[in-house]
């Protein structure tokens, strides 16, 4: 898996770059794939955030209350690292949308002068039926919203995410 999202993350340079200062992954899924991004593009690789080793993840929780105020309690973000630099934050999805707009609103606070987003996976438009609970269509941000929607909403300067295509 760790190889996979290595290779998503040269992928998303590939076919999604953007300039920026620093590469970032958001922990901890989204940490091999911005390793991978940065390795492809050469922009540096740095922590971003440190998290907290004890929250759980906050997409599993029913009620938007939960989830946002689990993702504060989760990530810290490191003011040395993103003061004043084009960030280019690197994650594995976006499910409904409240952990990445947190994340872009953390770094813009603190200090980061543009927010530059990419998903190493397609966007999830569809419920599992498999057993992992991500809620219901409606809540899928992107099963009703466009990309620049998306970007908007997150408050984002740039989205991408990797299309079925590249990411098979």
């Amino acid at each position: 898996m760790y190889e996979s999202r290595i290779s998503a993350g040269k992928k998303l340079y590939k076919n999604h770059a953007v300039e920026g200062d620093i590469v970032i992954g958001v922990p901890d899924s989204g940490i091999p794939a911005a390793i991978g991004y940065s390795k492809a593009s050469g922009i540096p690789y740095g922590l971003g955030f440190i998290k907290n080793k004890y929250a759980v993840r906050s997409f599993i929780f029913p009620h938007k209350n939960l989830r946002e105020s689990m993702v504060d309690i989760k990530l810290s973000p490191l003011f040395n690292e993103i003061k004043g630099r084009r960030v280019i934050v690197i994650d594995d999805s976006i499910v409904r949308g409240t952990s990445c707009r947190k994340v872009v609103k953390s770094l813009l606070k603190n200090g980061a002068k543009e927010v530059h987003f990419r998903i190493a996976s397609p966007s999830i438009k569809y419920c599992c039926h498999l057993g992992i609970d991500i809620g219901i269509k409606k809540e899928l941000i992107a099963a009703c919203k466009s990309i620049e929607e998306i970007r908007k909403e997150i408050g984002a300067t740039t989205l991408e995410y990797l299309s079925l295509e590249e990411f098979c």
